[in-house]
């Protein structure tokens, strides 16, 4: 086995139209920070800290919508970070839409707890 293949790799869209597929970051799979993960994304749907625009909050899901349009593969670079990364989408960090003390620390403590799971190669 190939370490592509014991690693995630973006849906293609050759495999699922890029209009489809799951809403995840580059339409990757979804799952829990751990030992064997490299690199984790992880939202933080929050705007309760500004005045004049606000709408911060869809800032997350935006830009899975728009990774969506992303390639595996750089090709002017052919950069291919999938390749030696495993790589996951985290979801959101389930934040006080009212508090923003308390939002900051659950946004920090979710981002602390996933580099502490993720591996440090």
């Amino acid at each position: 086995m190939t370490d592509s293949e014991r690693h995630n790799q973006p849906l293609g869209g050759n495999e699922m139209p890029r209009f489809a597929g799951p809403g995840t970051m580059m339409r990757l799979p979804a799952g829990e920070p751990g030992p064997d993960v490299d690199v984790c994304f992880v939202g933080v749907p929050l705007d309760i800290g500004t005045s004049h625009r606000s709408g911060a909050r869809f800032g997350p899901r935006e830009i899975r919508a728009e990774s969506a349009l992303l390639r595996p593969v750089n090709l002017l670079t052919k950069a291919a970070p999938f390749e030696d990364l495993q790589v996951i989408d985290a979801g959101d960090v389930a934040v006080n839409t009212f508090n923003l003390r308390t939002a900051s620390r659950s946004s920090s403590g979710t981002t602390t707890n996933c580099s502490a799971m993720t591996s440090s190669r």
